[in-house]
């Protein structure tokens, strides 16, 4: 069981900057109005997720006006809950592990990895 729980402390501390980026990048998105997004939407089974997305709406040919502002409180309380998780278990784990070397290591290689990927996936 300790191995197991240190696994998920150090995969949790991997993976937290990653999570971080994406709920920012999320944020952006759901709060954002003048962002550039593509022409059209695909007609498939994916469109209306993807409104939920991008517009904050769920598109129904019955409705005749959206207001995302619900939607919107709700991703904005999502994200700091996120967040305050994401800092209570990256502290718990700098705090309460013995081996704070490798929770700190984790860290650096879950901000680290991600980049170098990102860049070795450049064409130049």
């Amino acid at each position: 069981m300790k191995r197991l729980r240190r696994l998920h402390t150090y995969l949790g501390c991997f993976f937290a900057p990653l999570l971080l980026f994406f709920l920012l990048t999320g944020w952006y998105q759901a709060l954002m109005h003048n962002r550039q997004k593509g022409t059209g939407e695909p007609g498939d089974w994916k469109a209306p997720l993807t409104s939920v997305h991008v517009d904050q709406i769920y598109p129904a040919q019955s409705a005749n006006s959206y207001s995302p502002t619900l939607f919107r409180g709700l991703v904005v309380v999502m994200a700091v809950a996120l967040i305050l998780t994401l800092a209570l278990g990256v502290t718990l784990a700098i705090r309460f592990t013995p081996n704070k070397r490798a929770v700190w290591l984790s860290l650096v290689f879950g901000v680290g990895v991600p980049i170098l990927f990102l860049w070795l996936g450049q064409r130049r």
